[in-house]
């Protein structure tokens, strides 16, 4: 058994885990007979289809509501494809551009032929995952190098709506001391569903998550890595009724990081449970091979619930989201798993309470580059008490061997805050980290005292809770509001309509392919 700073019982550590993993195989039965017009549309992209129509509409799109017009989705856009070339020796692009121009359509196929749909797919499959794969070994070989930043990593945001802006101001952050660089995605994009082509220079509180906006800014930091003298990280979300898509692409070009969280789409975005946990599993199956770290989104729960009071449902969530990783194929230094520094400054002993949670949050996933978000809910127009704020959600951080730190700033809210701004957050963090250093391995906590008290009996809430989730179901929950105190209903929400059951022969080698292999 291990130690614990907090006195934690591992056991019922252990238990909690074992209710999550329940929690999660249930989730998984429903998820295993499903697929979405965004995980076809993936397909579409693995095989090597890209681009768009004369008006403008992604052709992976186009491809796979043909499929779907027909009413054979179910069946998996792979089979048509793989048919597709085996009959008319055209590549899939090709295959989608003839569709876009209304040359071709799949249900007149002569398959009447022995046709081996697996041989015909075989060469574009493997060259998407030799794509995939070398982006990896690249960001392998890069931090080989040139090293990295000490943990936990300096995360800061940029997002200006023109990514050619964003470059620069990406390079600004790395040369200033960043470690993950992410881009926010303009508002309202995780609710198309059609990712967008191109580059873009206009987005509203930040900018459009596209393949080439995510080439540039990868390339930008690899401008920038030499000066620096280490590796740089670039974070996206691939979250949304295209995650899969978006997952894809970023493995396609290199990102590290990415927003990936089913239960952040549904509660905060109203995205349909079934279709957005269809999409995560394929999602997250992706970033795992790509070696991307996902970070979820428990942190927001407290934006919407009280810190203190409803400290144990992110806790819940996060082993349920452990599990669901895991199930994907995600190791656990791959999970970056939220949790925040949110309880109003002005109650009595906050920052113990504070503490105790991301130390308990720690010891629980020693292994995961924890995602620690800062203090936002009770931020106000005095930017002095905002920095002192900020500065403590440092110590905690750097106490308790956080993973990623996601800097709070005195411009808070605005995406693309003020250079200077982005300076003196990363400057306070510096400072921090390096006062503080080693502080958590000299200072112990009182048995009985405050911090270890509270450990417990957030703990104790949170097995609790994965208990009563386990007896009515993950989905039955949701609609009850059991996280972040909202509500959504299993039949509503954004998507449903992209969900289809898949047949018997439904073709989707990737998974195997994919899943727990690096």
């Amino acid at each position: 058994m291990r130690e614990s700073k907090l006195g934690l019982d591992f056991a019922k550590v252990k238990g909690a885990r074992s209710l999550a993993a329940e929690i999660a195989a249930q989730v998984q039965h429903f998820v295993e007979n499903y697929t979405t017009v965004a995980v076809e549309r993936t397909l579409c992209r693995l095989m090597g289809i890209d681009g768009v129509d004369s008006d403008g509409v992604p052709l992976p799109n186009i491809v796979v509501d043909a499929v779907r017009e027909k009413g054979m989705l179910g069946e998996g856009v792979l089979r048509f494809l793989g048919n597709a070339i085996a009959v008319t020796g055209k590549t899939p692009l090709q295959t989608a551009e003839s569709i876009a121009r209304g040359k071709f359509d799949f249900s007149l196929l002569d398959t009447s032929k022995n046709v081996n749909v697996s041989e015909a797919l075989n060469p574009y499959i493997e060259q998407s995952i030799a794509r995939i794969r070398n982006k990896r070994l690249a960001r392998e070989e890069a931090i080989k190098k040139h090293g990295e930043g000490a943990r936990p990593y300096l995360y800061v945001i940029v997002a200006t709506g023109n990514i050619y802006e964003d470059a620069i101001q990406a390079q600004a952050a790395a040369r200033q001391g960043a470690d993950v660089v992410a881009v926010i995605r303009t508002t309202g994009q995780s609710l198309l569903d059609y990712v967008p082509y191109g580059p873009t220079t206009e987005g509203f509180g930040g900018t459009y998550a596209t393949q080439e906006n995510f080439r540039i800014m990868r390339k930008a930091l690899d401008e920038v890595i030499p000066e620096t003298g280490r590796y740089v990280r670039l974070c996206n979300y691939c979250s949304g009724l295209c995650m899969p898509e978006i997952a894809v692409m970023g493995a396609f070009e290199g990102l590290d990081v990415m927003l990936n969280d089913a239960l952040y789409g549904i509660l905060f975005r109203d995205i349909n449970m079934q279709r957005t946990l269809v999409d995560q599993y394929f999602s997250r199956i992706i970033n795992g091979f790509a070696g991307v770290i996902i970070n979820t989104g428990e942190d927001n729960y407290l934006t919407t619930a009280d810190a203190f009071e409803e400290a144990h449902t992110v806790l819940a969530s996060d082993f349920i989201n452990e599990q669901l990783a895991l199930i994907a194929g995600i190791p656990e230094e791959q999970m970056g798993l939220g949790h925040a520094f949110e309880m109003d400054p002005e109650l009595e002993n906050a920052f113990l309470y504070e503490l105790a949670q991301a130390q308990m949050t720690r010891e629980i996933f020693p292994r995961a580059p924890l995602k620690y978000m800062p203090p936002t809910k009770f931020m106000t127009g005095n930017i002095f008490k905002g920095h002192i704020q900020d500065a403590l959600f440092n110590m905690a951080g750097i106490w308790t061997g956080q993973g990623i730190q996601l800097l709070g700033m005195p411009t808070e809210a605005i995406h693309t805050p003020f250079m200077s701004d982005r300076y003196l957050a990363i400057e306070n963090a510096r400072y921090i980290f390096k006062s503080f250093k080693d502080i958590g391995k000299e200072v112990e906590f009182a048995q009985g005292g405050i911090i270890r008290r509270r450990a417990g009996d957030v703990l104790d809430n949170a097995y609790q809770l994965l208990e009563n989730v386990k007896e009515e179901g993950l989905f039955t929950a949701l609609e009850k509001g059991i996280f972040a105190g909202v509500r959504r209903p299993r039949e509503g929400g954004k998507g449903l309509d992209g969900v289809t059951r898949k047949s018997s022969g439904y073709v989707n080698p990737f998974i195997e392919l994919l899943k727990g292999k690096r």
